[in-house]
């Protein structure tokens, strides 16, 4: 089964285009994420339809960020990409009638439940702003000083 890997993709060009002062053509995008910029455009469109991006066209045209990004959390993502389902596991359901079934349905269906509304809390609680000071930190660690060779 194929995983939606779309929230992290987002992610990777939200924290790219917070970076940069300029807009990021789906090209450019596409670049820093191995993929399509058709795939780029499509995934930004959803973003734009929230509220969250905008793009502009011509010469110095692409994407930015067009809401701040201590407002934009993980969940706000995740409804904007349509609520994609959050595990790629479900119940079998070949025999409704079968009491067996039924049961293992009914225990599978409360973890899930109980699960996604666990995870879709610790969503709404992370913010774009958060991933960002986040990979800065990160970036500040590994670049090397200036004047001083990087050991790898």
């Amino acid at each position: 089964m194929k995983r939606d890997s779309r929230l992290s993709s987002v992610l990777h060009a939200l924290l790219h285009m917070a970076e940069r002062d300029a807009p990021l053509t789906s090209d450019a995008l596409a670049k820093c994420m191995r993929t399509n910029p058709v795939v780029v455009r499509r995934t930004m469109g959803l973003l734009r339809d929230a509220g969250l991006v905008e793009s502009a066209r011509g010469h110095a045209g692409g994407w930015t960020i067009s809401a701040d990004l201590k407002a934009i959390t993980l969940h706000d993502l995740h409804e904007a990409l349509g609520e994609p389902a959050v595990f790629a596991i479900g119940n079998r359901n070949e025999t409704p009638d079968c009491l067996v079934e039924q049961s293992v349905n009914a225990v599978l269906n409360d973890a899930f439940a109980e699960a996604e509304a666990l995870l879709l809390e610790r969503f709404a609680a992370v913010t774009l702003a958060e991933l960002a000071a986040d990979f800065k930190r990160r970036y500040a660690k590994q670049r090397p000083a200036k004047g001083k060779k990087h050991a790898s």
